[in-house]
């Protein structure tokens, strides 16, 4: 099980995860601000974002990875580089998913695991998280990895969980 940066070898498992994905209302940085029509497209849109080109107004430069195992795309994770006001309220420096057939297998502690060790890579030494306080799994990841709670904000009419991880 590791990481790797979006590739063409895994497009056929990346897009049916991203139909599970879709069928359950999950959205994610592969479709917003506009779903890309290929999977050359999204590469391309991740390797801008990497070296902060083509950013809408409210993006900021972040790494992205896929988890595989197996040869299959388990999740994906995005690793922001750095924090607008707004991410310090809601998204934090990382946002990962994994397929719904996928869950509950280990895969969230995992993937946490190796884009914390990303993270130290580009440079960042303390890690913003954030959860939906209703999002009991997250919060179980979350702490698992050293998450701290900081507080609990309201944003958008929800409470979130404001987590810290030295790393």
């Amino acid at each position: 099980m590791h990481l790797v940066k979006p590739t063409p070898k895994y497009a056929e498992s990346w897009k049916e995860a991203l139909k599970e994905l879709e069928a359950e209302g999950t959205k994610g940085f592969w479709n917003i601000p506009e779903k890309p029509t290929t999977i050359e497209e999204y590469i391309q849109r991740t390797k801008d974002h990497k070296e902060g080109k083509n950013l809408p107004d409210y993006w900021v430069p972040a790494s992205t990875y896929w988890l595989i195992d197996n040869d299959i795309f388990v999740g994906h994770v995005n690793i922001r580089h750095e924090l607008t006001e707004k991410l310090k309220k809601l998204g934090g420096h990382i946002g990962y998913a994994i397929r719904p057939t996928e869950r509950k297998k280990g895969y969230g502690t995992k993937i946490l695991e190796l884009a914390l060790k990303e993270a130290r890579k580009i440079g960042l030494k303390r890690i913003l998280l954030t959860c939906d306080d209703n999002n009991i799994p997250s919060q179980k990841i979350i702490e698992k990895k050293g998450g701290n709670l900081k507080d609990k904000v309201t944003v958008e009419g929800k409470v979130v969980r404001r987590y810290w991880i030295d790393i």
